[in-house]
C-alpha cells in the first residue's frame, strides 16, 4: 500500500470541493493508500479550515471544521516527525519533508512551488494531485 502525505492545500480542496483532491480522499477511505500526518500538520489543517474565507463554504455544506477535523483524522496515521536539517524556503514545508521521512511515504502530494521543485526528496517523490492519481490509477 503507498503511504501518502497531503500538503494542507490539498487536503482542504479535497475535503471541502469535489475534484481531483477529493479523489485521493475517496481512495483513504477506501483503503488503497495510507496517508499520514504529524500533529503540527494537523493543527495547521485546523488552522486554515478555522479562517473567516472558508466559513461560507462550511456553512453551505452544513458543515463544522470539527466534523471536517474528525473525518480527516479518521484517515491519517499520525507519526513523530523525523529530525531534519531545513530545506526548503518555507519552514512550514520542512514540517511535511520531516512527516514524510519519518512515515515512510512513497509520496508527498502539494501544490507549493517550494516543494515541487524539489522533486524528490531521500527517495520521497514530489508531485502535483494530477501526477499522484496517474500512479494511483496503475
Amino acid at each position: 500500500m503507498l503511504v501518502v502525505i497531503l500538503d494542507t492545500n490539498v487536503v482542504v480542496s479535497g475535503l471541502m470541493w469535489a475534484g481531483p483532491p477529493s479523489k485521493i480522499l475517496e481512495a483513504a477511505r477506501d483503503e488503497q493508500i495510507q496517508l499520514i500526518a504529524t500533529d503540527v500538520l494537523i493543527a495547521e489543517l485546523l488552522d486554515v479550515l478555522s479562517r473567516s474565507k472558508f466559513e461560507r463554504r462550511l456553512n453551505a455544506m452544513g458543515k463544522t471544521v470539527e466534523a471536517f477535523m474528525t473525518n480527516y483524522r479518521a484517515l491519517v496515521k499520525l507519526v513523530e516527525p523525523a529530525a531534519i536539517q531545513p530545506v526548503s524556503r518555507d519552514p512550514d514545508d520542512d514540517d511535511i519533508l520531516a512527516c514524510a521521512v519519518a512515515g515512510k511515504a512513497d509520496y508527498i502530494v502539494t501544490g507549493d512551488d517550494d516543494l515541487l521543485i524539489l522533486e524528490q526528496y531521500q527517495g520521497i517523490q514530489i508531485v502535483e494531485v494530477s501526477q499522484f492519481l496517474v500512479h494511483l490509477m496503475d
